[in-house]
Parts: C-alpha cells; sequence; structure tokens
C-alpha cells in the first residue's frame, strides 16, 4: 500500500548571464554563471512494488562519435563542385557545456626513429652514386645497388631512401629493398616513399602503395593519410583528397593540424563552402587554434566570391585568437579585398603590414599595383613605386609589367617610359614581349604612331617576339593614323613569325575597314582580313548586297557569333553597323542591331521606370549608338501613335567620354542628335548624358509620324 510523504529539499541550481544569451558568436568565452539558491517542498508517494531502473549509458566509443561526423559533414563526393560563395554561410552554435567529439589531434604525429649507423658516410656515398645514375637508364641504377657497401638491414635502407632524391629511384629502390625480404616493411618505409612521390605529382603510384598497405595489414598513420592527402591536393585530384580524409576517420585516425588546413584548402577549391565552415567550427570547439595557413585558406574562399563580410569575419577571428598574419596571409587579404573592391582597406591592410616589420614581396606589391589600376589611383600607384625604389623592395616580371599596364590604363605614359628604361637597365627584369606590348597599347592609344613603330623595329632589332596582343596594340593605332600601308606590313611580319589571328585582332582589323573611306584601303584591309577569318569577310560582302534577305543575314551572324569568343561578340557587331552606315547601308545597319539585341549582345541598353525612360549608348561605337537612338525614337513614334501613356522624362547616356576608348561617343552623339532636330539636351548635372522631357517629345514625335493623307497618296 502505498504512503504519501513530504520532505523539504534545498536546490542549487545554475542560471545563465542573461547578456550572454544574446551572444551570437560561437567562440566566445566560457558563460559566466551566477549561482542561485531556493528551498521548496517535493512532495511524492511510494509504492511496494520498486520501479525497474534504466542501466546506465556507457561512454560512446570512437567510431560512434565519429559517426555523425563522417555522415554529416563528411558528404559523399561530388562530381561537380557546388555554387561560389555569394554569402557567408551561418555560424554553427556551438554551446560550450557540451563539447562536440574532438575531430583533430592537436599534436603533430611523431616521426618513427632509427638507430645510429657507425657507416653512414659509406652509405651516403653509395647514395650519392645513386642519385648520380642517368634517370633514364633503369639498368645502370640497379648495376649500381648490387655494389652497397654494407649489408642490407633497416637502418640501412632507411638511410639510403632517405637520401634519395628523384621519385623514380627512390620507387625502384623500395621495390628492390621489398624483393630482398630480409626484414619486415614498415609504416615508415611507405611514407618515406609517399613523400618522394608527392614530390613528383605522382599520387596513382601513391594510392596504389596505400592500398597495398591495406592489403598487407601494415598500419596507415596519420603521417601516412597527411601524405595521400596532400599529394592528391597537388594533383588537384580533390575529389580523391576528400575520399581519402573520410576512410582517415572511419578508420579511427584523427588528423592533425597540417592534414586539417590542408583538408580545408580542398574544400574551398571544391567550392564546398558549408563544409569549410562546418570543418572550421568542429576544429574551433575541439579546441584547434588555427594557424595562418588555415586563416589564409578561409580569406581565399571569401575573396574569390568578393565577400568583404567574410574577410571581416575572418580578421576578428584571427584577432580573437591573437593570431598575427604573416606575409602569406597579408598577400591573401589584399587579393580578397580587390575582388571585394575595397582600394582604401587594401591600402590600409598594407601600412599595417609594412608597420609591423614584414617587407612585402613581390606578389604582394602586384596585387596592390592591380589593386590601384582598377581603381584608377594614379596617384598612390606612382607613391608606391617611389617606395618600392627607396625601399629596395623586390620586383619581377609580373610587378614590372602589370605597373606597365596599370600606366596603360590610366593614361600615365611619361611614367611608363621611366618605368620601362628601369627594365632596360635591370640585370634581372630585362623588357619581354609584354613589356612591349604595355607600351605599344600605350603608344596606341595616344596615336603616337612614330614612338610605335620604332618600339616595333626595336622590339625586333632585340630578338623579342611579338605577340597578338601586342600587333593588335600596333594595327588599332596605324589604323587611327590612317596607316594602312604600314598596317599591312605589321599584318604581313607577325603571319611571317607564326602569329596566329584571334578574334581581338579580327575585330580590331573590322574597325579599321569601317573607318576606310577609300575603297583601296578597305580592300587592302580586307585581304588582311581574309587571312585571319575569311568567314568575316564573306558575311561583310553579304551584307552589302541589298538582295540579301534578312533570315538570311540572321542565320549567317548566328553561325559567325557561334565562332567567336563572348568578349569579341559585341565588338564585332558595332563594327558591322558602322560599315553599313558609312555604305549608307541604314536599313542593314537597323537589321543587325536588331540581331545584336536578339543575341543578347546589348544587355541593359533600355530602361524603364514610371517617371523615366533612358537609352544607355555607353558601351556602342559611334554608328551602333546613333542607330540604337535612331530605332529608340522610332519605337516611341509607335508608341504614340497608339496612345500608350508616356513617362514624365526620356534620357539617353553616352558616356562621359573620359576612357582612352570612348573615340569622341559623346560629341558625335550630340553632333547626331542636332542632325535630327531631337529636343534633348545636355544635362547640367551628368556629363554624356543628354535629356527631354514629354511635353518637349511629343510634338517632335508627331511631326515625325507621317499623316493618313500621306500614307494613301
Amino acid at each position: 500500500m502505498a504512503s504519501p510523504f513530504s520532505m523539504s529539499v534545498d536546490v542549487y541550481y545554475i542560471l545563465p548571464n542573461p547578456s550572454d544569451l544574446k551572444r551570437q558568436n560561437s567562440f566566445s568565452r566560457p558563460y559566466r554563471l551566477q549561482q542561485s539558491a531556493k528551498n521548496f517542498t517535493i512532495s511524492c508517494t511510494s509504492s511496494n512494488s520498486l520501479p525497474k531502473l534504466e542501466e546506465p549509458q556507457k561512454n560512446p566509443s570512437l567510431s560512434d562519435q565519429l559517426k555523425p561526423l563522417s555522415t554529416t559533414v563528411l558528404s559523399k563526393k561530388e562530381k561537380i563542385p557546388g555554387p561560389p560563395l555569394t554569402k557567408r554561410p551561418k555560424s554553427t552554435r556551438v554551446n560550450p557545456t557540451k563539447p562536440k567529439p574532438t575531430v583533430l589531434s592537436l599534436q603533430r604525429h611523431k616521426r618513427s626513429s632509427y638507430s645510429y649507423n657507425p657507416q653512414i658516410r659509406e652509405l651516403k656515398r653509395f647514395a650519392q652514386q645513386l642519385n648520380d645514375c642517368d634517370d633514364s637508364s633503369q639498368e645502370a641504377f640497379m648495376a649500381v645497388l648490387d655494389t652497397i657497401p654494407q649489408p642490407l638491414t633497416r637502418e640501412n635502407a632507411l638511410l639510403v631512401l632517405f637520401s634519395l632524391r628523384a621519385w623514380e629511384k627512390s620507387h625502384l629502390f623500395f621495390n628492390w629493398v621489398k624483393t630482398r625480404n630480409l626484414f619486415p616493411m614498415e609504416t615508415i618505409f611507405y611514407n618515406v616513399v609517399m613523400k618522394s612521390l608527392r614530390f613528383g605529382r605522382q599520387f596513382q603510384l601513391t594510392e596504389d602503395l596505400a592500398n597495398e598497405m591495406i592489403d598487407n595489414g601494415i598500419e596507415l598513420d596519420n603521417i601516412t593519410y597527411s601524405t595521400i592527402i596532400t599529394c592528391a591536393k597537388r594533383c588537384s585530384l580533390f575529389d580523391k583528397a576528400v575520399e581519402w580524409f573520410e576512410r582517415m576517420y572511419k578508420t579511427g585516425v584523427l588528423p592533425d593540424e597540417v592534414t586539417y588546413s590542408a583538408v580545408l584548402d580542398v574544400y574551398v577549391k571544391l567550392r564546398k563552402v558549408e563544409e569549410v565552415m562546418s570543418l572550421y567550427e568542429r576544429g574551433r570547439a575541439s579546441g584547434w587554434t588555427p594557424d595562418p595557413i588555415a586563416f589564409s585558406v578561409l580569406c581565399k574562399m571569401f575573396g574569390e566570391a568578393g565577400d568583404y563580410d567574410g574577410i571581416r569575419y575572418v580578421l576578428q577571428e584571427m584577432k580573437s585568437l591573437g593570431v598575427q598574419p604573416n606575409l602569406v596571409v597579408y598577400n591573401t587579404l589584399l587579393e580578397a579585398l580587390g575582388k571585394a573592391g575595397k582600394p582604401g582597406l587594401a591600402r590600409s591592410l598594407f601600412e599595417e603590414m609594412v608597420d609591423l616589420g614584414i617587407t612585402p614581396n613581390e606578389k604582394t606589391l602586384t596585387a596592390l599595383v592591380k589593386i590601384y589600376g582598377k581603381a584608377r589611383w594614379a596617384r598612390d600607384a606612382l607613391e608606391l613605386w617611389e617606395r618600392m625604389r627607396s625601399n629596395g623592395w623586390p620586383m619581377d616580371f609580373i610587378l614590372y609589367n602589370t605597373l606597365l599596364s596599370m600606366c596603360a590604363d590610366i593614361g600615365l605614359e611619361e611614367e611608363a617610359e621611366k618605368l620601362f628604361e628601369d627594365m632596360k637597365q635591370s640585370e634581372n627584369c630585362r623588357p619581354d614581349s609584354w613589356s612591349y606590348t604595355a607600351m605599344l597599347n600605350i603608344y596606341g592609344s595616344g596615336g603616337k604612331v612614330d614612338e610605335a613603330m620604332a618600339l616595333f623595329e626595336e622590339l625586333t632589332e632585340v630578338g623579342v617576339e611579338l605577340n597578338v596582343m601586342g600587333c593588335t596594340c600596333l594595327i588599332q593605332c596605324l589604323g587611327k593614323a590612317k596607316n594602312i600601308d604600314g598596317l599591312v606590313r605589321v599584318f604581313e611580319t607577325a603571319m611571317e613569325r607564326g602569329i596566329k589571328p584571334d578574334d581581338r585582332l579580327c575585330g580590331c582589323l573590322l574597325s579599321v575597314l569601317s573607318c576606310c573611306e577609300k575603297n583601296e584601303d578597305g580592300n587592302k584591309v580586307l585581304g588582311c582580313l581574309q587571312q585571319a577569318k575569311p568567314t568575316l569577310v564573306a558575311f561583310v560582302h553579304l551584307i552589302e548586297e541589298e538582295k540579301t534577305s534578312f533570315e538570311t543575314v540572321k542565320e549567317e551572324f548566328k553561325t559567325i557569333l557561334a565562332d567567336t569568343e563572348i568578349d569579341a561578340r559585341r565588338p564585332y557587331c558595332n563594327c558591322l553597323i558602322d560599315i553599313c552606315r558609312n555604305k549608307n547601308l541604314q536599313e542593314r545597319a537597323h537589321d543587325l542591331l536588331c540581331l545584336g539585341t536578339l543575341f543578347g549582345l546589348y544587355p541593359g541598353l533600355h530602361k524603364k521606370t514610371a517617371d523615366e525612360w533612358s537609352l544607355n549608348v555607353r558601351s556602342l561605337s559611334v554608328g551602333a549608338a546613333c542607330t540604337a537612338f535612331e530605332e529608340w525614337m522610332t519605337s516611341l513614334s509607335r508608341i504614340l501613335d497608339s496612345q500608350e501613356a508616356l513617362p514624365e522624362l526620356f534620357s539617353a547616356y553616352a558616356g562621359a567620354g573620359t576612357h582612352k576608348f570612348s573615340q569622341g561617343l559623346p560629341a558625335a552623339f550630340a553632333s547626331h542628335v542636332k542632325e535630327l532636330a531631337a529636343p534633348f539636351k545636355q544635362s547640367e548635372d551628368k556629363a554624356g548624358c543628354f535629356v527631354a522631357t514629354r511635353d518637349d517629345l511629343v510634338p517632335w514625335l508627331s511631326s515625325r509620324i507621317p499623316s493618313p493623307a500621306a500614307i494613301t497618296a
């Protein structure tokens, strides 16, 4: 029979600080806990029959702890990498009072030792003889093996194996030792050979040795798995690296910090962002303090996506853990900030690095120069160059050529000439083909034909090979100057030197053709274009014939575009429209503009809002821009004729004309608008923008619409 009873119990319990409950950082310090005591009464009823007690739960085994990790974090490999990162993923909440299972070993695996050999000098000389053998002669190598001066013991074999440099010889010696069968093959032998194979990027042989170890019951330790994973990474076999990482966990071997950082980089290469963040945070929950290499991997991941918030997250993590960035991390951060479009922050980060006493290398300076050039920060770029010279910072070909390209983009001709002369006087960084190309680009953009041709002659004299980009810049310069004979000579010289014309060079020839006023000059340019791309010449002749139907032009133009690089398709269409307008083929020019719009060559040409309709011709040539404006006015006339509602404001934007390749588009567009007597006026607030109100435009459009009587007549 049950009998009730009651008693007073003092219960102590813990309340978390309310402010701590709002924290979102997974890696914050443990909560400060408040202790509170309460006194209350518990009433219960007992019965004669005792309840069945549950058996105490046993601690899960290591495999049980790792099972959820292998099924969730280490997902099955995918053949196609996932989409690139668009935003920083949400952090995984980690409760400090309930730590997750350890996912890595915080200590590097100790190397196996071998005893000292008193005959070490003799064996070293023997190993040197093996290294001196011809790599292509396996017989010579085997002949030297038979002259080993000491008995083949475990220690002697390891000493020789450690001394061999070429992976082929290490593999041959290892197989030779196995055939002798004088002592059992241990893990250390396989590890040494695998590291040599990793240096030679021989993953298949490495994987074969690993499978051989498994078949023979030889233990694979952390060094073995680390070598296999990093070898797959070096060979860009990222799926294989993930596969062996998963097998590592399934066998109960925990990776060390080096392997963990390498696997993070593998997941970044595969664009598996969620796995990267999950592995990172689980490692942090296990007590892992990431090294600069791991943070460099995270910076690279966020930088490739241009994710500034992700970059800030990495910087905050490094600061909270007291990890000082090294030169590699700073270089990665600079590249990431450049992709994120943050030149000011990149400059501040560079100054912070210099203040800490870290000397920038060529990669650091190249990344910063690219950032300044992209942002068109001419003053900062020149100041950086002066600091390079005064501080004696290292410079290489890539950095010099990047500086020259930046000068070409910004239009710093005098500075580029000084830099080019510095390269000529340098012992290790003489101008190469890319250096001459940058200078040809500068002179070509400035219309300095004499300087460009002198540089072309100099390039020939010093024996530097002309590349296709330099040839394109020179042809563009000669085309602007109407020097068609010089253009033909340069093109024929390039063909004799084995330069293969690309789509940009063909587009440049097409642009020159659109500017030719004489048929004789046009035929010369067509002769060059015939050698470069005959199908393009055939299409030019096709559109010049008035009898050619629209459908025929459409199909042939589609074929031309399919055989052209994406970046060159719109310039092709612009030049073809210019050719038609110069030959007074106005209807054909409108057909090509229609086809260009149909095939997606002019995205963003039109924009409509409730209050304003606009036309953006900034990326068009002069002829294409005029054609687009005429087509727009014709469309507005149809809308007006159908009595549809029109907005209050209309605008056409031709650009400010400050870019070196604008070729006077705003002035030419303004002249065409004036010729049509259209009521568009230059905006006072925005250069290159022409605006018209509805009240001014409607009467002008009405005057262009033919009356019914005129149509009948």
